[in-house]
């Protein structure tokens, strides 16, 4: 694939924003907004193959060819090594699914860019690529109770409200994170705080019952329950996005204009590693200076593995020797939600507009959040999430059933959606440390196991749960197999 720079790419190459206006945005709201035309030309892959002739033995294997994945291999083979990389879908991308929908090209998996996340800007800047900036809503539907009832605000007076609830929250993040790409220069601090959910948080403050409406839908979206979301999770978040409530949500405004998959293929071809996809890797064994990958029957050897994959995937692998308990336990607990969808939907309705809408936890409506996408003569389509496992967000009437619940009357014309929790490769959608996690598992699992790596940004020390913290993750993960094979 090769991604080909118009004379508008390279006038951004240096800011991609060059010529965007900034808008207030939040990190509560998962926005989208429509695809512009692209300003970058892509060529598909036609080959489950890529780089170098198939052989038996390699220098390192890598397992996933996502971010995490796509940036080990890379860093790898930049060091002269010769690299496979195992795929198990039929498609690269891992969490990142680039596709279509009512003749839109959207993102059902991770989506936004920001230069604040430093690791997938470099990236943006290095293949020059344009970016899309979407705008915030106009109107937001937000719960006037705790289990439903809905109305709806102007966004900015809604937002300007919930920053100033929301932020006394996260009250010394400078302190216990000063510098939030080094979670554990505190721990001291850290060690008591990373036992409190943020429903622990929540509950510290005493709120009155209109601003508990105002921080239910942001501290719960993220599992659907804030008792599983840990504090330090939140505010770790809070401190990479430079301790504001406006530096937290402004991270997601902006996207490839070419979209999130084909940022990763272009990591994938300066790679020059060997890609199989359609791959599952049911087995890896460890013996001496050997490591033996079993894939659909067949064999692979290396001196040293990348396990790129989440953490909710390592148990379906058969490692031997067996993984520590920290390993083992944190994958049967889980990062990734297991209950993540997210899915598009095209809407028809009297006066919509850009709009939004959350849900509290106790909410009767099992959609979590509606974002806008794209406003059309034929109606807007908005991007949704749920957290509940008995939701069908593929089916349009259920979809419109709960809808319904939100913004009466409105009516769902088609819908499309990703259950990432069903999607046996990923097990769950985005990362979320619970309670507990920080100071417990997470540096065991982001060390090697003697001449295993792991890579995903499920376990990043920086944007975790996001892009940037799996290229981080895979970039670490290769400087250590590097070193552990001599190269």
């Amino acid at each position: 694939m090769t991604i080909e720079n118009t004379s508008s790419q390279s006038r951004h190459a240096e800011d991609p924003t060059a010529g965007i206006s900034r808008r207030l945005s939040r990190r509560f709201l998962l926005k989208a907004a429509g695809t512009t035309a692209l300003t970058a030309s892509v060529a598909a892959a036609t080959s489950g193959t890529a780089g170098a002739a198939s052989r038996a033995s390699y220098d390192v294997i890598v397992i996933g060819a996502g971010f995490a994945g796509a940036s080990a291999a890379r860093s790898l083979t930049a060091k002269g090594l010769n690299v496979l990389v195992l795929e198990a879908r039929n498609r690269i991308g891992g969490r990142v699914l680039t596709s279509t929908f009512a003749g839109e090209q959207v993102e059902m998996g991770g989506t936004w860019v920001d230069e604040k996340q430093p690791n997938v800007w470099r990236e943006v800047q290095r293949y020059r690529l344009a970016l899309t900036a979407d705008a915030p809503p106009v109107r937001s539907y937000f719960p006037t109770t705790t289990t439903g009832g809905w109305q709806a605000f102007d966004s900015v007076d809604l937002f300007t409200r919930q920053s100033q609830v929301v932020t006394p929250l996260f009250e010394g993040s400078r302190t216990c994170f000063p510098d939030p790409y080094k979670p554990f220069t505190r721990e001291d601090l850290l060690r008591d705080l990373d036992r409190l959910s943020m429903r622990d948080r929540v509950e510290q403050m005493r709120f009155s019952a209109a601003d508990q409406l105002l921080v239910d839908p942001a501290t719960s979206y993220l599992t659907g329950s804030a008792s599983t979301v840990g504090l330090t999770e939140m505010a770790h978040w809070w401190a990479l996005s430079g301790h504001t409530y406006e530096g937290y949500g402004s991270i997601n405004t902006y996207r490839p204009t070419v979209g999130s998959t084909a940022l990763v293929q272009a990591i994938l071809n300066e790679s020059k590693a060997t890609v199989k996809l359609s791959t599952p890797v049911t087995a890896v064994a460890v013996n001496g200076t050997q490591v033996a990958v079993t894939a659909r029957g067949t064999t692979y050897t290396a001196s040293g593995v990348v396990v790129a994959v989440p953490v909710n995937v390592w148990n379906s692998i058969r490692f031997s020797p067996g993984l520590p308990s920290e390993f083992t336990g944190l994958s049967t607990r889980g990062l990734g939600v297991r209950t993540a969808q997210k899915f598009m939907m095209h809407v028809k309705g009297t006066g919509l507009g850009r709009f939004s809408a959350e849900s509290p936890a106790a909410s009767s409506s099992k959609i979590t959040a509606v974002f806008p996408f794209k406003e059309r003569s034929d109606g807007n389509i908005v991007i949704g999430f749920s957290n509940a496992a008995s939701f069908n967000a593929g089916d349009r009437a259920t979809v419109q059933t709960e809808l319904r619940k939100i913004i009466p009357g409105i009516e769902v014309l088609a819908v499309s959606a990703q259950n990432w929790g069903q999607d046996p490769y990923s097990q769950g959608g985005w990362a979320v440390r619970g309670p507990g996690v920080l100071m417990g598992p997470l540096r065991a699992v982001q060390q090697p196991v003697g001449r295993l790596t792991f890579a995903t940004g499920d376990i990043a020390s920086g944007w975790n749960g996001y892009m940037d913290g799996a290229i981080e993750s895979g970039n670490t993960a290769a400087g250590q197999i590097a070193g552990i094979i001599g190269a």
